[in-house]
């Protein structure tokens, strides 16, 4: 993390914009503080991947949370959304710039542009579609990407791919929660039961219908404490009293969209005058 974290603060006077990609699931909790502060002032581009996994309404308010903040920002599906879409949002913030060079007489030089963010966010699997290549390696789980390289998309974009990074010590708790349940962090190194809890309390609050269907719970069940439900849940997959592989599945359906689409951050209530 500290040598990606380094190579990123060289190669960023390199390029002309940055793609901070974010999970839409939870964009707040999937920005990485140290990148924010290497970017200063670099334009950059809140990308918001994985919008098929998330709740379509609450997308468009982070998006509009965003833009309204100064923060131009877009919400992509990694495998299905064109390059031109992107390619017009970063023309669009370098606008100023690009005029400049078309009056220098400066025509048909590549945008370069560096992607970072997170593990696991989608960072290759958004440039192999860019690309239409299989040039960055792909896993749906975090630290695939080993080092930084070059890749050309369509005629105007050269694009850096980088590692994902994670910060060092999550100050919330729930952040850490949030980043295990969707996948940012090693499987290896956290309890799966805590974070399976997590995930039945937020369904049980927020989508208990799309809970009840999946896992055919009575109405009953809905009314017990999480502790109790996740011994339900170990019973109905047929794992007997073998609640950590219980929730290592509740885990896995939850990243598949098992459970219907969902969005983890609230956008933060507006500050009274």
């Amino acid at each position: 993390m500290a040598k990606a974290l380094r190579q990123v603060k060289e190669n960023i006077k390199k390029v002309d914009i940055v793609l901070e990609l974010v999970d839409a699931r939870l964009p707040e909790s999937s920005r990485n503080p140290q990148l924010s502060e290497i970017l200063q002032n670099k334009p950059s581009i809140i990308i918001l991947t994985k919008k098929d996994l998330a709740n379509a309404a609450k997308t468009k308010e982070w998006v509009n949370y965003y833009e309204e903040n100064g923060n131009p920002a877009l919400a992509v599906n990694s495998l299905k959304d064109s390059l031109k879409s992107i390619e017009r949002k970063i023309t669009q913030v370098l606008s100023a710039k690009l005029a400049t060079q078309k009056e220098r007489g400066i025509v048909h030089k590549r945008i370069r542009v560096m992607c970072i963010g997170i593990p696991n966010v989608g960072k290759s699997t958004l440039l192999n579609h860019l690309v239409k290549k299989n040039v960055a390696q792909v896993g749906n789980k975090p630290g695939v990407t080993k080092a930084q390289q070059w890749l050309k998309a369509g005629k105007n974009l050269v694009l850096l791919d980088t590692p994902g990074i994670l910060w060092p010590k999550f100050e919330d708790p729930l952040v850490g929660k949030k980043l295990a349940l969707t996948g940012a962090i090693k499987d290896t190194l956290y309890a799966k039961d805590d974070v399976a809890l997590y995930a039945l309390e937020y369904f049980l609050e927020n989508s208990s219908e799309k809970l009840k269907e999946r896992y055919r719970l009575e109405e009953e069940d809905l009314q017990k404490t999480t502790v109790d439900l996740l011994l339900v849940l170990t019973q109905k997959m047929g794992f007997k009293d073998d609640y950590d592989r219980a929730s290592e599945r509740l885990i896995l359906e939850c990243r598949k969209g098992k459970l219907g689409s969902y969005t983890l951050d609230e956008i933060p209530a507006k500050t009274a005058e």
